[in-house]
């Protein structure tokens, strides 16, 4: 099966390779016909046998909860590239990608076994994997698309990204929505763009568009609407945090990403916008990127 994600290839080979069938139903939209002339940027096989204990050199990076504790996940380096592995009970679900290769190799689907919030989330970290040395970054925000532009509102969770995105749409005529939780960001021919993409968070947002992006805003709650343009390194400081956090522990992942976001923010303004859940704030964040 192949799928095009921001312009990348995604290609699934095994007997559980049909994405879209083992009910990630956000790929749909994704999908395309396959092309056997053109090399995917990611190439995952399914159905290997394969489990960390058969991998040399393991470093882990990082380990986190996955889904209020549904799985515990650690994110490693092995002699070779990268393991990223989840474990739900007595269930490990497996991913291993060699360095300069494109073949992610996984055991789901191995006994007929497929978890299929641990496939989707193994397929975003794989991915990323995959595109960040491309100059692409799946960047964790809620993204509103207005007179063919969009804007990405980004905050720890909770802070109210996706509040302010529907007061953008309720009083802001024209506003869409574009992806709720992990839009792709990358420069096609120059210009920032964002790309909408199969992972959405808890809003079926799966929309194979993308726009120049014409700002970005850093979310913080206040008493109060106040909104400001940031220098280079606070905008820096701005969106890494977004960006996917394990990465950050890796030196070629995260060196990746800071020169992508540079080349992002060398075209695009980056603000901070302190602000009530009102339509006050959507208003003034709106005037202040479309009245630039």
């Amino acid at each position: 099966m192949d799928y095009i994600v921001a312009q990348y290839l995604i290609r699934t080979e095994g007997e559980h390779s049909d994405i879209v069938a083992q009910g990630i139903k956000g790929f749909t939209p994704f999908v395309v016909e396959s092309d056997a002339t053109r090399t995917p940027e990611m190439l995952l096989r399914t159905d290997c046998d394969i489990s960390p204990e058969g991998v040399s050199g393991v470093r882990e990076l990082q380990s986190f909860d996955f889904e209020a504790e549904y799985a515990q996940c650690h994110f490693c380096r092995y002699d070779k590239g990268f393991l990223f592995w989840m474990q739900k009970g007595d269930y490990v679900n497996t991913y291993i990608k060699e360095d300069g290769s494109n073949v992610v190799m996984t055991n789901t689907g191995c006994n007929g076994r497929v978890e299929v919030s641990l496939l989707r989330f193994g397929l975003w970290i794989m991915f990323g994997i995959c595109i960040v040395p491309l100059g692409a970054i799946a960047i964790h925000s809620s993204v509103l698309i207005k007179d063919g532009g969009a804007v990405l509102c980004l905050g720890e969770s909770g802070t109210g990204k996706s509040t302010h995105t529907r007061l953008w749409r309720e009083h802001i005529e024209g506003t869409g929505l574009l992806n709720d939780d992990s839009p792709i960001i990358r420069l096609v021919d120059g210009v920032p763009t964002a790309f909408g993409s199969p992972w959405s968070g808890k809003t079926p947002c799966y929309r194979n568009l993308h726009y120049p992006i014409r700002g970005f805003i850093r979310l913080s709650q206040a008493p109060h609407n106040k909104i400001r343009r940031l220098s280079v390194l606070n905008a820096i400081g701005a969106l890494l945090p977004s960006c996917p956090p394990a990465f950050a522990y890796d030196d070629t992942l995260q060196d990746a990403i800071c020169d992508t976001l540079s080349q992002m923010i060398a075209g695009v303004p980056v603000f901070h916008l302190e602000c009530l859940p009102d339509g006050d704030a959507a208003r003034l964040s709106y005037n202040t990127i479309y009245g630039e």
